[in-house]
């Protein structure tokens, strides 16, 4: 039996193998074990089955030697696979619904910290300049489409503007923070400023934190700050910009007298 074989070395539980067709196939990923009897045409088990749809996303269940195998049989024709392993721990990022975690959105009558005139904003985007194109702008504008007051840099600031003045009060007048955690944002010192009043508030029960995961491991998150690797979040791996904008706006509006 003719077959792609991908091998792809010793992995970590959480990752996910990305694999690229063009044109139907079964694809299997396995261990060791299993790839040996595959190859032998023997009994075996397998993550995967008949792709219809490219590109197709395998988590890896457990650390060990694992093996993409693509074949055709049963189907006519050919085709060409790209395989890449992608930073993964999805089982890890809290899926629990936002609706079920206690006190998540400050009361919408709640009393600002600064000055009364200063414009109350839903949510507030903390990121890093890097990920604006990726994720950053359109989350942005999915929050707006949802009729969110949302606080992010292309849309508040204007030439002039006082930054950290500008920062503080849209953090202080927010319902929400949103973290957009990614490796361009643990390395950026500002978006730390950013972060560390956001915590701050979280701790005074003024304000809560969402996690929103884009393109980084647990690993890295809990490197960066163990305490956000618990927290309940949402990852770009698992959830569309627009689902997680729809979520937030549903959540609001529950919470909102």
């Amino acid at each position: 039996m003719k077959f792609i074989h991908n091998d792809l070395g010793q992995r970590k539980a959480g990752e996910i193998v990305e694999v690229t067709l063009t044109s139907g196939a079964n694809v299997r990923l396995m261990n060791n074990s299993d790839f040996a009897s595959y190859r032998q045409g023997r009994r075996h088990h397998y993550i995967g089955g008949l792709a219809k749809k490219s590109p197709l996303r395998l988590q890896i269940p457990n650390n060990g030697h694992w093996h993409v195998a693509i074949d055709m049989q049963g189907l006519r024709g050919s085709t060409k696979a790209g395989v890449r392993v992608l930073p993964g721990a999805l089982p890890e990022v809290r899926e629990a619904p936002l609706s079920s975690v206690p006190g998540l959105v400050r009361p919408a009558n709640a009393a600002p910290s600064v000055e009364d005139d200063n414009k109350p904003y839903d949510v507030f985007i903390s990121h890093a300049s890097d990920d604006k194109d990726a994720i950053v702008r359109s989350l942005a504008t999915a929050l707006t489409q949802q009729g969110l007051e949302v606080w992010y840099d292309e849309l508040t600031l204007r030439i002039g503007d006082s930054l950290r003045q500008k920062i503080d009060r849209g953090l202080a007048n927010s319902r929400v923070g949103l973290v957009v955690l990614s490796p361009a944002f643990i390395s950026r010192g500002w978006t730390n400023y950013e972060l560390d009043g956001i915590v701050t508030r979280t701790v005074s029960g003024e304000q809560i934190l969402l996690p929103i995961w884009h393109q980084i491991t647990k690993q890295e998150v809990m490197d960066f700050s163990p305490s956000l690797a618990d927290k309940v979040a949402r990852s770009t791996a698992t959830h569309t910009v627009e689902e997680i904008a729809a979520e937030i706006a549903e959540l609001i509006r529950d919470q909102t007298p």
